[in-house]
């Protein structure tokens, strides 16, 4: 599990540092994999190429750009990374719970607080651990998280899966239906089929545009003239359920 830290205070970092290490100790069956930056600028960048970690530990305050801002990015970019942060001021508590922040650490950093915040975002990780899509390629099988996917087009009876990362996962020539292929997808709330050939992930989309929508990669996918009424409804539940 990779954890990244971003703090522009070199002895907090370090600090938060020696707490994970601690707690990996005390529980050793967690294996972590640690990214730290004291530039903020430089994490921003990381998560626009789609390079994301599965915990982030975030300083509010910095110089140039806010913890905020970075967690607002990474909800556009991945709905199910976690997020704690650290800040010297409790004045951000609501803009924090506005990126669905799981912990919102007051510093200095103690053990016990930091222990049971780690704790409750792996316990919470666990708890909504991604189903998995199977797909069958040329090289295998391949298990793809629910989450990972952005869309996916039905291309001359292959299944091509669109991935957050801008990787493709193409499937073997497909036997059944489109509609059967994808049908325990749509039956998560997160799914929907726009088009005859297109399945897309709310989690993952820019804009609804008119007669198309727009994904968090560019992509622009086509919705049928018959299902844009209810894709505009559907999408507007989504955002006003998963949003408020």
């Amino acid at each position: 599990m990779k954890i990244t830290i971003c703090d522009d205070n070199m002895k907090d970092l370090a600090k938060i540092e020696q707490l994970i290490t601690s707690y990996k100790t005390l529980y050793p069956g967690n294996d972590f994999e640690l990214e730290t930056y004291t530039d903020p600028s430089l994490l921003l960048k990381k998560i626009q190429g789609n390079h994301l970690s599965d915990i982030y530990v975030l300083d509010i305050i910095m110089a140039g750009t806010t913890g905020i801002d970075i967690g607002k990015l990474l909800r556009l970019s991945d709905s199910q990374t976690a997020i704690i942060y650290t800040t010297s001021s409790d004045e951000f508590a609501l803009d924090a719970y506005s990126v669905y922040a799981l912990r919102y650490l007051l510093k200095p950093i103690q053990e016990e607080p930091f222990f049971e915040a780690l704790s409750y975002v792996l316990n919470h990780r666990q708890n909504t651990e991604d189903p998995i899509f199977p797909v069958k390629t040329k090289d295998g099988l391949v298990s793809v998280p629910y989450s990972k996917i952005e869309y996916i087009e039905n291309a001359s009876r292959m299944l091509q899966i669109h991935l957050t990362d801008n990787t493709v996962v193409t499937s073997i020539f497909i036997r059944k239906s489109f509609d059967d292929e994808i049908k325990d997808l749509v039956q998560d709330k997160y799914f929907m089929q726009v088009h005859k050939s297109f399945l897309i992930n709310f989690n993952h989309v820019r804009k609804l545009d008119g007669s198309s929508i727009i994904m968090n990669s560019g992509a622009d996918i086509p919705i049928s003239k018959k299902n844009t009424a209810n894709v505009k409804r559907q999408y507007l539940l989504f955002i006003s359920s998963h949003y408020r």
